[in-house]
């Protein structure tokens, strides 16, 4: 089990800690409905420093980043940040990630921890031909995840790190603590937050700066209900080798009208056709909480299977995200859920079950 340069900070403040991706993490302190509201209201800190870090550089980055990524990054400006796919040819997920965009010969990519050892291993495959240096920096970087509406106060008051100028999933280097470290404003949780890059040694004295001023750690239990309510993709959970981002309803992410891109194929078949799955929103009629792997029925036909589903912090309803045969997942749809012996009455609604407050 791998540890993060935080583990014994972790391991001090009483977390609950956990197995997650290969890594021992924390789930929660204090709790996750106190952290999660710690998040919404105000702000807290989460050790995100599992995620995967892979630098490519050279002279044909851009053209080979746009290969195996299905944004387009031909449109990003330096200091810009992308959300998109890596696929298979059949248009299954190899993973969800963010690509920085440093200069056109450079290209800093954030891959999710469970999947590093694949990823980098994909990323290399695919790369014969192209004029690229690939660098797995996992191992280099730690990361910390600053999250809620007072984010930006927090990291000028207590870091003394200025990121007012920062939009929207852009990002910038600084000198700090004398290494060169990236900080960026993309949020995970529906709410302004910012994410810092930096070594161990930077990391752990900034984690300390930040409990010591009075900032909520924050576990990864109060991510996940976080992500959730706003309708954000877990890999493993929304995603997978079996669930295309067009299954997904993230179609927004894959650019069909660019020259390529592994997949592009399988994605534009499925959109012109219509994928047989399509994950949705559902709201049940009940208290009962939904979790992963429920069966969904129609009438009394299977139809699908949750993918997450919690009762909603900010929103207290009981609520799921579901992967359900195409025909069955329309607006409004009525369905239901089985949860243990029971079936709980449910409606089709919008995944975005809260709305989200970032700065753009």
């Amino acid at each position: 089990m791998k540890k993060t340069c935080l583990h014994d900070k972790h391991v001090a403040l009483g977390a609950l800690m956990s197995p997650f991706g290969g890594f021992d993490m924390p789930i929660q302190y204090a709790g996750i409905v106190e952290e999660h509201n710690a998040v919404r209201n105000t702000v807290g800190v989460f050790d995100v420093s599992h995620m995967g870090e892979v630098r490519i550089t050279g002279p044909e980055a851009k053209k080979y980043v746009n290969h195996i990524f299905t944004n387009d990054i031909n449109v990003m400006k330096n200091g810009e940040v992308q959300y998109g796919m890596m696929l298979y040819p059949d248009g299954g997920t190899v993973d969800d990630l963010l690509v920085y965009k440093v200069d056109e010969n450079e290209y800093f990519l954030v891959i999710n921890a469970a999947n590093i050892d694949k990823d980098v291993a994909w990323i290399n495959e695919q790369s014969q031909g192209y004029d690229v240096v690939i660098d797995n920096q996992s191992e280099r970087y730690a990361q910390l995840a600053v999250q809620g509406p007072e984010g930006e106060k927090t990291l000028l008051d207590v870091l003394q790190i200025d990121a007012t100028a920062l939009t929207f999933y852009t990002f910038f280097t600084l000198n700090y603590d004398g290494e060169e470290i990236i900080v960026s404003r993309t949020g995970y949780t529906g709410e302004d937050g910012f994410e810092i890059y930096a070594s161990h040694e930077v990391i752990r004295a900034m984690w300390d700066k930040l409990i010591a001023s009075g900032v909520q750690p924050c576990g990864l239990g109060c991510r996940d209900t976080l992500r959730f309510e706003v309708g954000l993709p877990l890999y493993g959970d929304e995603l997978s080798p079996e669930i295309s981002p067009i299954m997904a309803t993230l179609g927004f992410f894959v650019k069909l009208d660019k020259e390529e891109f592994i997949g592009k194929e399988a994605c534009a078949q499925q959109k012109a056709e219509g994928s047989a799955k399509k994950l949705v929103g559902l709201e049940l009629k009940d208290k009962a909480i939904p979790r992963h792997g429920y069966e969904v029925l129609q009438g009394d036909k299977v139809v699908g299977y949750v993918t997450t589903g919690y009762r909603g912090i900010s929103v207290d309803k009981s609520l799921a995200m579901a992967l359900v045969d195409r025909e069955a997942g329309a607006l409004d749809n009525e369905l239901s859920v089985r949860i243990r012996k029971k079936v709980f009455p449910a409606v089709v609604v919008k995944k975005r079950f809260y709305k989200k407050s970032y700065k753009k």
